[in-house]
Order: C-alpha cells, then structure tokens, then sequence
C-alpha cells in the first residue's frame, strides 16, 4: 500500500510541477518571446488610436468654433466659417473611413465602396479637389498616400461619369488586395 500511495503522490507532484513548469513557460514565452505583438508594436497601437481620438477632438473643436477654425484654414482659398466648417466635416468623414482600414475594420474593397459613397456628396467632392495639394506631400510609399491614390482615381472616374450621366455605382474598379 505504502508503494502505491508514494506512486501516486510522485505521479501528482510530477504532473505539477509540470504543470507549474509550463505556465512559468508560457508566460516567459508571452513576455520575451516572438508573439503576435511586441510591446514597441502595442505602444504604436495605442499612439496611433489616441492620435485618432485627438484629431477628431481637434477638428470637432475648430467645426464648433469659427475662431479656432481659422487656426488650421490651410485650404489655400477663401472661405466663408460656414465652407470651412463644411470642408473640417469633410475631412473627419474621410479620414474615418481611413482610419477604419487602417484598423482592419475594413480591407481595401470595403473601402473604396464607403468611398465610392462619399464621393456622392458635393461636399466630399470639394473636400477632396481643394486638399489636393496636401496628398502631394505624403511619402509616396505610406499607406494614406497609396489610399489617396486609389481615391483620386475613383474620383477621377465618377467625375467623368457625372459628365456622360454614367450611373456612379457602376464606376470604378475596386482594386484587387
């Protein structure tokens, strides 16, 4: 019996130990070893998330307030507070729907149909032909400049169908991933 019973107690103190042994293991694993996400790559998230949260903060202040709007008026035109405002509206759709791919939430084919759909609005269209001039100076090679790209060749093609009467949902090509 004695035998048995210290078999018993050495089989669970192995399966312990073992058990100990690998979640010490896992954890260190988690920790130091080559995972999904470094911490460097975590920190870059949350940056990049509240650089969202503070942009649109930002820009939500300016659109409330006229006086604060002419701060970052950087359109190159005149502007009435009212085209302003209008343009900084705009702008928080188009880089929502950025920012959504940018997050994963949509790939590049969900992206171009929401843009496709922005491009509807008369707004959205001046938005995109007054801030030209500001996707010239994006690293050519940076996810917003290939976006913009893919963007200023859907636009190109819906305002040449807006000119035949083509129907604009049929315009355009979604780009392949």
């Amino acid at each position: 019996m004695v035998t048995k019973s210290h078999r018993a107690r050495r089989h669970v103190t192995t399966a312990v130990v073992g058990a100990l042994t690998g979640c010490a293991a896992t954890h260190l694993w988690q920790r130091f070893g080559p995972g999904p996400r470094t911490d460097t790559e975590e920190l870059r998230r949350q940056a990049r998330a509240e650089q969202r949260r503070m942009h649109w903060e930002l820009l939500s202040k300016a659109i409330d307030d006229p006086e604060l709007a002419v701060v970052i008026d950087n359109y190159g035109v005149e502007l009435t507070p009212e085209k302003r405002r209008q343009l900084m509206y705009a702008n928080l759709w188009y880089v929502n729907a950025f920012h959504n791919y940018e997050a994963g939430l949509f790939d590049q084919r969900e992206l171009f149909g929401v843009l496709r759909e922005l491009f509807q609005s008369a707004y959205i269209r001046e938005y995109w032909e007054i801030t030209r001039p500001h996707r010239i100076n994006l690293d050519p090679d940076c996810s917003e400049a290939r976006i913009g790209r893919m963007a200023e060749t859907l636009f190109q093609e819906i305002e040449a169908a807006s000119e035949s009467e083509e129907s604009w949902w049929v315009v355009g090509e979604p780009p392949s991933e």
